[in-house]
């Protein structure tokens, strides 16, 4: 019997189990990852391959399960060392960003462990702190100061981990790190440069006075940018700075006008929280028609596909279509809408 004969006939199963377990809501996505695991049982798959997909599936259930009370906090994501004391500057500097954002209502989520991911849950306090913390052999155990009833969950895969530390956030603060810190610093950059992520500010952090970061920018400058490895103006999107002032407003100030975007097939809308004037929208299609496939930035009614899921129907828009190569710049489209006079 092919595999195709054998899902035919697991129809009526398939729906059994679903009715059983009381599933309506999202029903077609739930049949499909059960089909996926029967597929993947039906084939010759490796003992080691099934270990680590289940593994994975229920690392992020139990994760969706940690984030969706807080769905509608906003949450800051900070990365650093495991290995920074205590009384290192760059210890303090991410205790006093992470305090300053949690006064102004956001949460912070790190990798609960200790350095820099032990100062900034600290600081944030047990209420607005959440870890997603990683099994290892050594180093690293849950964070003291995260409420690990409510606040933790703890996974065995970096990639399922990395995951949950870039999806759930609206902005990212990177202090000087290893190899770790590295690895997720240069994820963000990748997943904004392709546009597989959505638009967020990404502050890297240093001491005062601190160069680690201005190393970095002279790598991107000299040896990244020149050889062809990136655009020129790729790190632009980047903040590095040594002062917690400039990062809190930073990932504040990212969303001042600026709510959310949404695709309606090759159409690019634009929530806003000010409508921006006629004089607004003719300067942003000055300053950014080189972004564009065809047409114009204009001023736009919700498009039916918004009606039909009642998307942030109460907010202004700007509709484009952009060119998609060019997506790594829409960074440059929102920080323009943020300084229109309208915003402030």
């Amino acid at each position: 019997m092919t595999t195709d004969a054998l899902s035919d006939d697991l129809d009526a199963d398939i729906a059994t189990i679903l009715d059983a377990a009381g599933i309506h809501a999202n029903r077609t996505l739930v049949e499909r990852m059960l089909r996926s695991s029967l597929r993947l049982g039906q084939t010759d798959t490796d003992r080691l391959d099934l270990k680590i997909a289940s593994a994975a599936l229920s690392e992020m259930g139990d994760a969706f399960r940690l984030f969706r009370p807080y769905a509608q906090i906003p949450k800051v994501t900070v990365f650093g060392s495991a290995r920074t004391a205590e009384d290192d500057p760059l210890y303090g500097q991410a205790k006093d960003v992470s305090a300053a954002l949690a006064e102004q209502g956001w949460m912070v989520v790190t990798g609960a462990g200790p350095g820099i991911m032990r100062a900034a849950a600290q600081a944030a306090g047990s209420a607005m702190a959440i870890g997603v913390s990683i099994k290892l052999p050594f180093e690293e155990k849950p964070s003291d100061v995260i409420a690990e009833d409510t606040h933790l969950v703890q996974m065995k895969y970096f990639f399922t981990r990395k995951l949950m530390l870039i999806k759930e956030s609206r902005g990212f603060i990177c202090l000087p790190g290893g190899f770790g810190t590295m690895d997720e610093m240069f994820e963000l950059l990748t997943l904004q440069q392709t546009g597989k992520a959505e638009p967020m500010p990404i502050v890297l952090l240093d001491e005062p006075g601190g160069t680690f970061w201005r190393g970095l920018e002279r790598f991107v400058d000299e040896s990244l940018a020149p050889g062809g490895f990136i655009a020129a103006d790729d790190l632009d999107r980047v903040l590095i700075t040594d002062s917690v002032d400039a990062a809190a407003a930073e990932i504040t100030g990212f969303w001042h006008n600026y709510d959310s975007l949404r695709w309606v097939g090759d159409r690019l809308v634009l929530r806003l929280r000010h409508a921006p004037t006629d004089a607004e929208v003719a300067q942003l299609n000055e300053q950014f028609g080189d972004l564009l496939l065809r047409g114009t930035i204009e001023r736009t009614e919700p498009l039916a596909p918004e009606h039909a899921d009642d998307d942030l129907l109460e907010l202004p828009r700007l509709s484009l279509t952009l060119n998609q190569f060019k997506v790594g710049s829409l960074h440059r489209i929102i920080r323009a809408i943020n300084a229109l006079p309208s915003a402030h």
